[in-house]
């Protein structure tokens, strides 16, 4: 199978990123795409199980950040920071500020369909990325790599911080509607990253949907789109 020459922009990479690999392919690991491995090559040379450790990683760290800048934040104020810090969206957005895309080892068809720029894979090897730093100059380096991207977003966010669900429950009630119901559309990926799409339904509107990597960040993120589109947040 063709793949991109993606040495150079690798390089180029690696400067961005801060970190000195000691084992390079740990990182060419974590660009890879399961469409660049040829058919005789295993899975498992693709970003996906980096991405699953990187995910725990990026939690510790955001959780420890939050832990030391808000001393006086309850647990529920906390959670919802952190919501914010992990989602896909802000991980697809640091991927596109260090270019990640330009690196990525991506199959001719997945490359035209637009892959380097897709926000989900964007998110997805962003964490990978992370699991790689991880491993290869151990939490101290990945938690400086994440401190210098995540930390000033984390200062200086200033969106809703109620929870999604309990925000929408009682915007819902106050309007004399019932408790939103919600339920599971779907269920993907292998069983050590699911992959969960959850509709929540409110009496009287359509709709709205989310998806996580478990039921209870689903309903989260479909308890937000709808809590958006209504203008009850707008952030």
């Amino acid at each position: 199978m063709p793949r991109d020459d993606t040495g150079k922009a690798m390089t180029e990479l690696k400067q961005r990123l801060g970190h000195d690999f000691a084992d390079d392919k740990l990182l060419t690991v974590a660009l890879t795409h399961a469409s660049a491995l040829d058919p005789s090559e295993s899975v498992t040379g693709s970003y996906q199980r980096l991405e699953f450790l990187g995910d725990r990683v990026l939690g510790l760290a955001v959780a420890t950040m939050l832990n030391e800048h808000f001393p006086d934040a309850d647990e529920g104020e906390l959670a919802r920071r952190f919501n914010h810090m992990v989602k896909r969206e802000t991980c697809a957005e640091i991927a596109a500020e260090l270019r990640i895309g330009e690196a990525m080892r991506i199959g001719h068809s997945e490359a035209q369909t637009g892959g380097r720029k897709k926000a989900a894979l964007l998110a997805d090897i962003c964490e990978a990325v992370i699991a790689a730093i991880y491993l290869d100059g151990g939490f101290e380096a990945a938690e400086r790599f994440i401190q210098r991207l995540w930390e000033p977003r984390m200062l200086t966010w200033s969106g809703p911080l109620r929870d999604a669900k309990t925000t929408l429950q009682e915007w819902a009630q106050s309007r004399g509607l019932p408790t939103p119901r919600y339920d599971v559309i779907s269920r993907d990926g292998p069983d050590h990253a699911p992959r969960f799409i959850v509709g929540v339904t409110v009496q009287g509107l359509a709709q709205g949907s989310g998806k996580g990597g478990s039921k209870r960040i689903a309903e989260q993120s479909a308890a937000e789109a709808v809590l958006r589109r209504e203008g009850v947040w707008n952030e």
